[in-house]
């Protein structure tokens, strides 16, 4: 099997050890080893999958890719920066500041739930291409008596004021609001398509007004009920393998 290397200074300042000046003088102290060895060069090739190394005693565990499960929080917004709001990378800790890792798509700012951060950009573009019409599934208290007309409705494609036509989606109401001053519904909507404000959108269409939005599925992946607003963990090996083979199309 060929073995993949890497300059030990590269792979260090991508975990966030240090710049590579910065690593140059650890180096100089004695404070790099790679398998129990003091290295004396920092652009010293090794294997990442099969090298020890450690600086000052810790190990240093390389991988190229991190992904994070959100549970975003409404007030953020789903960008890597923003000049006046929080953003869901301000929500993560340190150690994943190396990374740079991005939001896979967005969901907007008054909208809670799940939402997919990594820094594997080919795994982005599969899970985001228009191509894939990959399912994105809500849960929403909808303003108004929703029933079987607006599942139909759904179900055919619903036209926004600007002409655009929605593709086919899927309305399960859970419960239908009762006749009275204000009703309200408890719906889940499965759409194949991302179009900005999409499902309040599609709502509207139908005279009926989004109150409350969260985002449950994406594809494979299940919001997982135990992540508080604003918590993340990375994601399982299980979860990683679904999603890498249902973005690539893989059987």
């Amino acid at each position: 099997m060929k073995r993949t290397t890497i300059r030990l200074d590269k792979l260090l300042s991508h975990m966030g050890c240090g710049t590579r000046s910065e690593l140059k003088k650890l180096v100089k102290q004695g404070a790099i080893e790679v398998n129990g060895t003091r290295v004396k060069d920092s652009g010293l090739q090794v294997d990442p999958g099969a090298d020890r190394i450690t600086v000052n005693g810790d190990e240093v565990r390389y991988r190229e890719f991190v992904y994070l499960l959100l549970n975003k929080p409404q007030g953020v917004v789903s960008a890597t920066e923003d000049n006046r709001d929080r953003t869901v990378i301000d929500l993560l800790g340190e150690e994943y500041a190396p990374f740079e890792i991005f939001p896979v798509g967005r969901l907007d700012k008054d909208t809670e739930g799940l939402l997919l951060l990594t820094n594997d950009g080919k795994l982005a573009h599969n899970l985001l291409s228009p191509r894939k019409h990959v399912p994105k599934t809500y849960f929403a208290h909808v303003e108004g008596m929703v029933g079987e007309s607006d599942r139909q409705a759904f179900a055919a494609g619903v036209e926004f004021d600007d002409g655009y036509t929605t593709l086919p989606a899927e309305l399960r109401i859970l419960s239908a609001g009762t006749a009275g001053e204000t009703p309200m519904s408890h719906i889940e909507l499965t759409i194949h398509e991302g179009k900005f404000h999409q499902v309040k959108r599609m709502f509207q269409a139908v005279g009926k007004r989004v109150v409350y939005l969260k985002r449950i599925a994406m594809g494979p992946l299940v919001l997982d009920p135990r992540l508080g607003l604003g918590e993340y963990r990375e994601l399982s090996e299980a979860e990683l393998s679904l999603l890498k083979n249902y973005g690539t199309g893989s059987k």
